[in-house]
């Protein structure tokens, strides 16, 4: 029974010093890589909060420094598919209207149109003169087939994005624009558009 008594006490004794020299430090670096992981956090949310308060006050600077159209009408041609006249005139601060007559003509068909498109313009910061744009609209056309093929007349909804840059001491204005169309009539089918360059003259 002493014999036994002092095992007990021994193991009481070495569960003790198990505590300090194990089980006490174990917790420890617990808690030290726990506060390590939640001062990643929050530096991440930091840098995230920084991040999104940039970005918006770009946006805001952005937003207050934008100018309307530098001219308020231009006419010259557009060249791509179909060779035409374009002619645009603003509407409000940021918008235009742009009419563009189209016309082609090969051995096998001819085909003339016109197309109407309000368009909307966005500053480009850090490039004057430079502004993207978006908008939609409509084509009415006729083409003819030869040599006795028919013809009729065709309707659909069109729209446009491109870029648009007016030199800053010249009245010369280019723009490069992509036109898909959805035709609507006499068949209906979606069409990629083309690419076409404009060239004009502003006033």
């Amino acid at each position: 029974m002493p014999f036994f008594g002092c095992y007990l006490s021994y193991l009481v004794k070495e569960r003790s010093l198990c505590q300090w020299f194990v089980i006490i430090p174990a917790q420890s670096l617990l808690c030290m890589f726990q506060l390590e992981n939640l001062n990643k956090h929050i530096m991440i949310m930091k840098k995230l909060l920084f991040t999104v308060i940039a970005v918006a006050a770009l946006f805001t600077m952005s937003a207050t420094n934008a100018n309307a159209q530098s001219y308020d009408h231009a006419i010259g041609g557009r060249f791509g598919n179909a060779n035409g006249v374009s002619f645009k005139t603003k509407l409000n601060k940021g918008a235009m209207l742009e009419l563009i007559g189209n016309f082609r003509s090969n051995d096998g068909v001819s085909y003339a149109n016109l197309t109407g498109l309000y368009e909307v313009y966005n500053p480009i910061g850090g490039a004057e003169g430079l502004n993207w744009f978006y908008g939609a609209g409509a084509t009415i056309g006729s083409y003819k087939i030869k040599h006795g093929g028919g013809s009729d007349i065709y309707l659909s909804a069109n729209g446009i994005l491109g870029l648009d840059y007016k030199f800053k001491d010249a009245p010369i204005n280019l723009s490069l624009d992509w036109i898909p169309a959805l035709q609507l009539t006499p068949d209906t089918g979606f069409w990629g558009g083309d690419i076409g360059l404009g060239v004009r003259f502003t006033f």
